[in-house]
Order: C-alpha cells, then structure tokens, then sequence
C-alpha cells in the first residue's frame, strides 16, 4: 500500500507530522532536529496540514506551550535535540505529571560542554526518569512508524502520557534511505480523531491543572503516574499488531537477531545494531553463536521480557552510547537489573562507545565479540566498564 522513496530520516519525521495534522507544534529548532521543523513549517505555510505552528524564544518555552495546547485540548507535537531537550528538563516532568500525551521527536545529539552537535544519547538517557514514553529507532523507517504509533499509545485511555520517539543525530537524520511511506488516509484511519479528556477549554466542565499538592496526596499522584506506566508494554504491543496490518511491518518490544541459540549477546540501541548484525553474521559463520538484543521501549522497561529473551546467553556485552560518571552505563544497568530480579546472572561487560558521534565500526563490534568469547572460556571478566574505540 506504501509508496517507497528516498528520504533523510528528518524528512521521514516531517512527512509523519503533516500525515498526524497535529492542531497545534510550538517548537525552537536544534541541531540536528532543525530539518524537521524547517521541513513542517513549509506544510503549514503552503495550507497542507491545520497545524498552528508556535515560534517561541527556547526550548523551555516550547514545551510550555506544548503543554498549554495540550492541556487547552489539543493534539500536540514538537522535535528537539540535546540541549534543547536538557533546557525543557523542568516542563518534561510536568508534562507527564499532567497526563498529557504529547509526542516529541528527539534526534539525539550529545550534551555539552565541550561543544560537540554529533549523535549520542546523552540527551534521551538523561530525560528516562521524567516520565515520558521512549521509543527508540535503527533507520528512518523505524523512527517514522514509531511516531506514527507513538500518538495511539500516548493518547490510549489507560495509558495519557507524553511520549518520545528517539533516533540518531546525523547516522539517520541526515542520511538518505529508502524506506515506505503510508498513504495518508491510511494513517489518519489508524490514529484516528483526537479526544482530549478534561480539556480546559471545556467550560461547562471546569478543571485545575498543576495544583499545590502536598505530602498528603502527593505520592498518590506519582503512584498513578507509575500505573499508567504498567499499561504501557500491552498498549505498545497492541498498537504494534494493528500497525503490521496496514503496513506489513512487525514490532515488539525490542528486536531480536540470532538469539534463540546464542551463548553471546550483544545489547545496542538504534543505528549501531545494524553494524553489529552484519558483524554476527561474519561470526556466525565461523561457528561462533553470538546473537543480538535491541530495544525499541526503553520507558517503560521490559523487564521479563527482556530477561527471557537473553536467558540462554552466557555473556552479555551492553553498549551504551551514554555515560553515567561515576557508574555503569544507563542500558548496563537496566540489563543488570532485568537478569538479577528474574534469577539469571551471566557474565556481563559494559562498553562505552561512539560518544559525541565517533563512528561505531565493524571492527568494534568484533572486538566486543572477541572479548566475550574470551570471557567465555575463562569465566572471568578483566574489565567490567570500559571504553570502546578510545585513544589512550
């Protein structure tokens, strides 16, 4: 049904927003998300979408208003990069304390200081514990149905959450892939009509958003957060069936590759999981059975899920594109909690890579297998974190 074109992935995120028409976008264009807006912006002067597009003075301001339009009743977007998003730190957590379903893309770029407007994910993994949903994405296509799915699980019922949709700064925002495009009928019949709850503009209904709350209620409130949270995974899940059936792509959790067999693992976020697939591979035949773990939902975590997929292994290599100074990396520790509460305890090692957009090559992929294969037959981890690709 799809018509399958050439397209940068911040392209493929702008042609999402005009097929979704959200009624209001407030945004403040960063590198390397600027496209996205650029591209919109253009939609919206030449009447393709209703959008009322918001030029604010920062990013602190466009989550404000994103958050005002949502509140008012609205279907709302925006895009952001790095700090860009560290400037939105404060509105992030009310957004979510609001149950407010706005959808942001974020093109992840590093944090400063130094200076550097390359692709990691310090950014997403600083904002894990403001509340929102996170999606993350290997290409173009992945980062363009994950928003188109994004809305439905954002705007669910049981779910009224503001939701992320990650991909790499650079490696897929500006490169050139061919990926399918849905007709646009298609997509507005799969999200469907927008229907606020509790709309401040419902004056027959009156509300209060962001009231005092102090201790006496206080924790109720974020153990509803929490809940909302919990429904997450089915609701992902269930989107995701429905959109294989218009669109013939399949989506869980997180992705698999060579794992039902593997002794090795590898777990990787977004583009350099296609790197290290074509890597196993090249292991595999050589008999090595290495397999490969990439999560799509980082917010909520899949837990149990996650543990079982990865119970057979015996090594597990986690590659974080973030740092945690003064700890492991953000992926490592979520795996490490995934397999101790489910009662597994392979051999784990952390690898630190590609921070501030240095290149993740082939050649990493193998040394991280080398290594677990040597941790394989020893039984013995020499270094538990470590830096992959540094110079020393």
């Amino acid at each position: 049904m799809g018509k399958r074109i050439a397209i940068t992935g911040n392209f493929a995120i702008a042609e999402a927003m005009r097929q979704i028409n959200p009624d209001v976008c407030a945004a403040y264009p960063i590198t390397p998300s600027t496209q996205i807006m650029e591209k919109f912006s253009t939609f919206v002067a030449d009447g393709k979408v209703d959008t009322e597009l918001v030029t604010v003075e920062s990013e602190h301001s466009a989550m404000s208003a994103c958050i005002g339009a949502s509140a008012a009743g609205g279907r709302v977007m925006t895009a952001t990069s790095s700090q860009g998003l560290a400037l939105m730190w404060e509105m992030l957590h009310i957004a979510s304390g609001m149950r407010l379903p706005v959808v942001m893309t974020l093109v992840n770029r590093a944090l400063s200081a130094p200076i550097n407007i390359h692709g990691d994910h310090s950014d997403g993994m600083g904002a894990r514990d403001c509340g929102w949903i996170q999606l993350w994405s290997e290409n173009a296509q992945e980062a363009y149905d994950n928003l188109i799915q994004a809305i439905r699980i954002a705007e669910h019922d049981d779910i009224r959450l503001p939701a992320m949709v990650c991909m790499d700064g650079f490696i897929i925002s500006h490169s050139i892939e061919s990926m399918e495009m849905l007709p646009d009928d298609v997509v507005r019949d799969f999200i469907g009509e927008f229907k606020p709850k509790h709309p401040l503009l419902d004056i027959e209904n009156p509300v209060t958003y962001g009231p005092l709350v102090l201790p006496d209620y206080f924790m109720e409130f974020k153990r509803q957060q929490h809940e909302a949270m919990l429904h997450v995974k089915d609701v992902v899940l269930e989107v995701a069936k429905e959109f294989q059936k218009i669109s013939g792509r399949s989506y869980g959790l997180f992705e698999t590759y060579r794992l039902e067999d593997a002794e090795l693992a590898i777990v990787v976020l977004n583009s350099a999981a296609g790197t290290c697939k074509d890597v196993i591979d090249e292991y595999r035949d050589k008999g090595v059975r290495v397999g490969l773990l990439k999560p799509r939902l980082f917010r909520p975590f899949p837990y149990e899920e996650v543990a079982e997929a990865l119970s057979g292994a015996k090594v597990i290599a986690v590659l974080d594109r973030a740092e945690s100074f003064g700890g492991f990396g953000p992926m490592f520790m979520e795996i490490s909690a995934a397999m101790l509460t489910n009662g597994s305890k392979p051999l784990m090692i952390n690898k630190i890579y590609g921070l501030g957009g240095r290149d993740f090559m082939p050649e990493h992929a193998a040394v991280v297998i080398d290594e677990m294969k040597e941790v394989a037959e020893t039984g013995k981890v020499k270094i538990l974190k470590d830096y992959l690709g540094v110079r020393e």
